[in-house]
């Protein structure tokens, strides 16, 4: 062990990176206005990314023991999709009418299919982005994005894993995540001032937002209830047994793909050879069938707010690897989430025209793709407070099909990438 760092041991590391989180969420909740300005241009997400990053960056941890990271990544990162996914309300989502979910999954189909585009658009421009090899190929960085843009933090951590891109190449994937995902968020904010005048560009009818907020305020009243030690002993177990099912299940799996290895290499399908992709996948299947049982009800009493907690450590323990320094040697990758961007942008406007959706199902129903349960449900209170929830279920179902979507257009990036 290298012992130039400061801190080594990882129990101390762990310590601090809790520290960490706890003061970035501490300050983002206080009302003085220095903080709410600069968590403003600032999201909390990205310094939990950043802080750990620059204690590596100085060489302050050390960041070759990756005790932590693999523990949270293989433990931590299914538990939170369980406790995500164990949410979703199929029925509550279909009352929002079928305006909101075509837009919402056009918004999916725009990630899905801008990735590749992109990467074809500015690779041609810039062929040099296309001269990495092995961890270092640009379609496994730009995997992780489309997990992030459909699902959000879990389900891009789950692609990174699977498709195993280089730290440097994924540190910049990150800021480019983050960095054009904000900027478009900040685009759909400031439509909403202008909500009137784009609803009579949609032909829009707007009644059916008032139904929808009265339905999910009286959703909310009948689940919400203070949690006990019970429930919380409930969530826990039901996060992790879901987990510990999706290992037995994925030792099952393997042996078949290991015997059918050489046609899977064939056809470029050699990402399901991995057992934590068969566990991320088993996860999330888990969560889904669990939101048709009783233990749907656990969102009351805070099923997301643990996953989320588990999932911030693991992004903190992702970023105590990423080199700060990084980001700005290859900028042409922002070129590439602008483009792709914009073609997420086309078919969710195209498909709210279409449909004649409000302007509030376009915010919301791309956010919860893009920013997922972080910033969705920011984007819809702006609206009006009560319809918060609305942008929670939809990034609910961000993250059940985050992984899935994301992989297959990870493909599409991997063929576009040998095509050149």
């Amino acid at each position: 062990m290298n012992t130039s760092y400061l801190l080594t041991n990882p129990a101390v590391i762990a310590g601090l990176l809790f520290a960490v989180l706890a003061t970035v969420f501490y300050t983002s909740s206080l009302e003085i206005p220095f903080w709410k300005k600069f968590y403003a241009y600032v999201p909390a997400l990205l310094l939990c990314y950043f802080l750990p990053s620059l204690l590596n960056t100085f060489e302050l941890i050390d960041n070759k023991d990756t005790t932590l990271y693999k523990f949270a990544s293989r433990y931590l990162l299914p538990t939170s999709l369980v406790l995500f996914t164990v949410s979703l309300d199929l029925k509550e989502i279909l009352r929002l009418g079928k305006k909101a979910l075509v837009v919402f999954l056009a918004g999916t189909v725009g990630v899905m299919i801008g990735g590749p585009i992109a990467l074809f658009v500015v690779g041609s421009i810039f062929p040099e982005i296309l001269l990495g090899t092995g961890s270092d190929e640009i379609w496994r960085g730009l995997g992780a994005i489309a997990g992030s843009w459909i699902g959000g933090s879990a389900n891009q951590t789950a692609l990174k894993e699977v498709f195993q891109p280089s730290p440097a190449l994924f540190a910049q994937m990150v800021t480019v995540d983050v960095i054009v995902g904000n900027l478009w968020t900040a685009v759909l904010l400031f439509g909403i001032g202008r909500v009137k005048q784009i609803d009579k560009f949609l032909k829009a009818d707007t009644t059916a937002i008032d139904e929808v907020r009265t339905k999910i305020e009286n959703y909310k009243t009948s689940v919400t209830r203070i949690p006990t030690t019970v429930d919380e002993l409930l969530i826990i177990a039901v996060g992790f047994g879901a987990t510990a099912l999706a290992y037995a299940g994925a030792s099952v799996v393997m042996p078949v793909m290991e015997a059918n290895r050489e046609w899977l290499v064939a056809n470029n399908l050699s990402s399901v050879i991995s057992e934590f992709f068969w566990v991320v996948v088993l996860a999330t299947t888990v969560g889904l069938v669990l939101s048709f049982t009783k233990a749907r009800t656990l969102e009351g009493v805070g099923a997301s707010r643990i996953g989320s907690i588990l999932l911030f450590f693991l992004v903190a323990t992702i970023g105590m690897q990423m080199n700060v320094l990084e980001i700005f040697k290859n900028p042409i990758l922002f070129l590439i989430g602008v483009v792709w961007m914009s073609v997420h942008a086309i078919f969710v406007v195209i498909s709210a025209k279409i449909m004649k959706a409000p302007y509030f199902f376009v915010a919301v129903g791309s956010q919860a793709n893009i920013g997922a349960a972080a910033s969705a449900p920011i984007v819809a209170s702006a609206f009006h407070p009560a319809l918060a929830p609305v942008g929670v279920l939809l990034a609910v179902l961000g993250y059940a099909i985050g992984t899935y979507g994301g992989w297959l257009s990870a493909l599409m990036m991997q063929w576009v990438f040998q095509q050149f």
